[in-house]
């Protein structure tokens, strides 16, 4: 690394914004990060993320070695199977997911509060709170200016929009660039696990991933989430020495308030919901989903009305509008502040933890002098829009309003199928076995362009 005053600007301190200063960190550029949250535990951040091969990669790749082990210690207790539910609870088709014990390319359940306290431990003085963008300039010597709502600017050379689906880095430098509703409310909740919540749900889907697949487009997730800490904070019995080990020495455990839980999410159309939806209070959104689900298993209303009501909010689900690409400069976005998207494949979080790592061996080709800024901007960018846009579009599929399962006619012929397909599946052993491997394989099981990827190094 040369000591060049290269100085890079991250605006927001998400998943994406936060793995990349890391990368950097340990790569020797400066950088500093500007959060608008107040806190580093302010904000509703307390949701499963599912972190698939693709985002653990990069975080391996971005972390220090000792905070990557402390974030898989961290990590609740992973899945192990898929299941396909009808909304009566009894199974479709249950899968076992690719089982495997490699510490990187496995699938791993986090807290969104979880993995925001681990990514914040070692660079909290880097982190600028209470930090709303609201515009940047480009100064005389190409360098740019962010400017913040209380009053303060900052300079740098390189200005990253890590500032989630408003972005108003976005909105400034690619004003085409749409996010569009996608058609589809969620509602969603946490449930503490007690044994009477429990026993609500089959053992099968307790350790893994339920998904409920209903008439009228209906659905429901179901996250079972249990830590390595108990509800007073300590360590849990059982948990591996060095894991015990790293967990007691963690700091974010103090700011972190997550304890076990079920998290239920309920979806439909948009226009299935009442109108008012999204202002609804948590109780009147726990009453909207019973009204909406009158036929489903009692077992299941149940767990509906136990979501706790603190934790009980609706989502607007929305998505970007793909856009060609654009020149490259010393502006670039990762993330949903250029490629949002909806759950449908869980893929959101990975997508932005793999544009940081993308973007940070570019930044180290370009310090260490084997590029220009423009150059490694501008292969970081051609790559990120290909596969993000391309998440953008798959996950639409799978999540989208317009899909036929929510239309009134069609919709019940598609559902027919489905489930006719969930039949086949169970009972042909390979069709089963290539549903579970291609799930494996959509989510980055084999992809291994991270070995290619210049290591950031330690300080």
């Amino acid at each position: 690394m040369t000591d060049a005053p290269f100085h890079v600007l991250i605006i927001g301190g998400g998943t994406g914004g936060m793995a990349l200063a890391h990368g950097l960190k340990r790569a020797g550029i400066s950088f500093a990060v500007y959060e608008r949250e107040q806190t580093r535990s302010a904000g509703l951040h307390g949701y499963r993320v599912g972190i698939n091969p693709d985002g653990s990669r990069a975080l391996k790749y971005l972390l220090p070695p000792e905070l990557f082990d402390t974030f898989r210690a961290t990590c609740a207790r992973a899945p192990k199977y898929f299941s396909f539910l009808r909304e009566d609870l009894k199974p479709s088709l249950t899968l076992g997911l690719v089982d495997s014990d490699d510490p990187v390319n496995s699938e791993k359940s986090v807290s969104r509060m979880t993995l925001r306290q681990v990514l914040l431990t070692g660079i909290e003085d880097a982190v600028h709170f209470g930090k709303t963008f609201t515009h940047y300039e480009k100064e005389a010597d190409g360098r740019l200016t962010a400017y913040f709502d209380d009053g303060t600017s900052a300079t740098g050379d390189l200005l990253v929009a890590a500032d989630g689906t408003n972005s108003r880095v976005r909105r400034q430098y690619l004003p085409h660039a749409r996010v569009k509703d996608a058609g589809i409310i969620s509602v969603t909740a946490k449930v503490p696990i007690t044994p009477e919540s429990k026993a609500l749900l089959p053992p099968e889907v307790f350790q893994g991933i339920g998904l409920v697949v209903a008439p009228k487009g209906s659905s429901c997730i179901l996250h079972t989430m249990e830590f390595g800490w108990d509800r007073a904070g300590r360590i849990k019995n059982g948990i591996g020495g060095n894991d015990a080990e790293l967990l007691k020495r963690w700091p974010g455990l103090l700011f972190d308030n997550t304890r076990d839980y079920i998290n239920w999410g309920f979806w439909a159309s948009a226009d299935k919901f009442p109108p008012d939806v999204l202002k609804k209070s948590p109780d009147e959104l726990i009453e909207t989903v019973l009204d909406m689900t009158p036929d489903w298993s009692p077992s299941l209303r149940k767990l509906f009305s136990m979501g706790d009501r603190q934790t009980t909010f609706p989502i607007n689900i929305r998505t970007s509008v793909p856009i060609p690409r654009w020149s490259a400069g010393n502006i670039t976005l990762l993330g949903d502040a250029i490629h949002t998207m909806t759950p449908g494949q869980g893929v959101g979080a990975n997508t932005a933890l793999r544009d940081a790592a993308r973007l940070c061996s570019g930044l180290i080709q370009y310090v260490r002098g084997d590029t220009t800024l423009l150059e490694a901007i501008d292969a970081y960018e051609e790559k990120m829009v290909r596969y993000g846009f391309e998440a953008v579009k798959e996950s639409l599929k799978q999540t989208g309003g317009d899909q036929p399962l929510h239309k009134p006619v069609i919709g019940r012929a598609a559902l027919a199928a489905m489930r006719g397909y969930f039949w086949v599946a169970r009972h042909v052993p390979a069709v089963r076995k290539k549903m579970a491997q291609d799930l494996y394989l959509d989510r980055g099981g084999d992809r291994e362009e991270y070995g290619r990827l210049v290591p950031p190094g330690e300080n």
